[in-house]
């Protein structure tokens, strides 16, 4: 049960930690992860609702589990509309354009296409995260 919530609490720090970044900007000398958005952000919004959840999670387990579960199924939601679906099923040129204008400079691990947006690393890192973290809130919550 401990290395359960050991494990749990590492998951939910690390995402906390990596998507903090989309609030403030993770540069590490030329190379940019991730352009932050400040704290007057939809981003900034989602990590509130997030550390909330996290913190419920703990204080209130009962409550809290579902709290968490549902800010992370909607995170994963709004990411999949956001970036996935537009990698999948493609997108128009406009929209393209100015996904890859936002995220110009950041770290990729494939290049930008044409016909698809291709999340960069900072994005394909955040989602493994939420994705982890809502195994984990199943895992143990139940």
């Amino acid at each position: 049960m401990v290395n359960n919530l050991s494990c749990i609490f590492t998951l939910q720090i690390a995402l906390w930690i990596w998507f903090l970044g989309c609030v403030i900007t993770w540069k590490f000398g030329k190379v940019l992860l991730v352009e932050g958005m400040g704290v007057k952000s939809a981003e900034f919004i989602m990590l509130c609702m997030y550390s909330v959840g996290a913190v419920l999670f703990y204080l209130l387990p009962s409550v809290g589990k579902w709290v968490l579960l549902i800010v992370l199924l909607l995170w994963i939601i709004v990411q999949f509309f956001c970036h996935w679906y537009f990698t999948i099923f493609g997108a128009s040129q406009k929209k393209i354009d100015g996904y890859n204008q936002c995220f110009e400079g950041t770290v990729r691990l494939f290049p930008v296409s044409e016909k698809r947006l291709i999340p960069d690393l900072y994005h394909i890192v955040l989602h493994i995260l939420i994705v982890a973290n809502i195994v984990g809130c199943i895992i143990y919550g139940w």
